[in-house]
This record gives structure tokens, sequence and C-alpha cells, in this order.
């Protein structure tokens, strides 16, 4: 039995066609997240907790703002070693700024530098992910 045109036509998967592409207008946006490390660091080793975390928020900010390059701030980094290696911080508030690479060198176009925002310890509950103006 011969495939009726109609039916080879509509084959092609959801969304085949389109591409991902970052506006010009977006590409430099800051955005404020609340990472929940706890559930992240559940069943890690307690010696590896804290670099872990490090993994965690570079992945977690790699994934929202599509950029290879990840930096962290140094008083992120201090923040989620505060209490040591296994002591990680349940929650942590970061503000992802996706930025232009100035390096003429560099081979991504932009990078994302993540920042520790300051928050009261049992003040994690409703906060929303916000964007922030420069």
């Amino acid at each position: 039995p011969a495939i009726p045109p109609q039916a080879v036509a509509g084959a092609m998967a959801k969304g085949a066609g389109k591409t991902k592409t970052i506006k010009r207008t977006e590409d430099v946006v800051t955005r404020e997240y609340t990472i929940h490390l706890r559930k992240l660091l559940h069943q890690i080793g307690f010696k590896k907790r804290a670099p872990r975390a490090v993994k965690e928020v570079k992945a977690f900010a790699k994934k929202m703002m599509g950029t290879a390059d990840v930096r962290l701030d140094t008083k992120l980094n201090k923040f989620l070693w505060s209490q040591g290696v296994k002591g990680v911080p349940g929650r942590v508030r970061v503000r992802l700024a996706r930025k232009r690479n100035d390096d003429e060198e560099a081979t991504d176009k932009l990078y994302t530098l993540c920042m520790h925002v300051p928050v009261d310890r049992h003040a994690y509950k409703g906060l929303q992910t916000t964007n922030v103006d420069e």
C-alpha cells in the first residue's frame, strides 16, 4: 500500500524545524535565583559536600543562563564554605549575570557571573526568581 503524502509531511518531530538562538537584546541579563542545595547534596559524603556544592551552583548557572563559561564570586565561595566542608548551607540565593566577554581570544562571547545575595537564615520562604535591572 502507498503512503499518503500528508502522512509523510506530518512525520517530523515536534519543534524539529526550530533553532534556539539568543536574542541580541536578551544576551545581557541579570536574574536572582534560590538554589536548594540540601536536595542536591543528599547522599553525598561529608568530605565532598562543599566542593560538590560549588559544582552544583556552576551547573545550575550553566543550565539557567546557557553559557559554558561560569565564574563564581569569592563571596559566594566563602558562603558555601562558611560552615566547613560538611556543613554546607541548605539554600543559597544567587544573582546570575550573563555578561559579554571583553577578552579577544575568548572562545565564548558571553559568560555568567554568580554572586551571593545575603538572605536571613529563615527568610527564603516565598522568594521568587526575579529579573534585576542594572
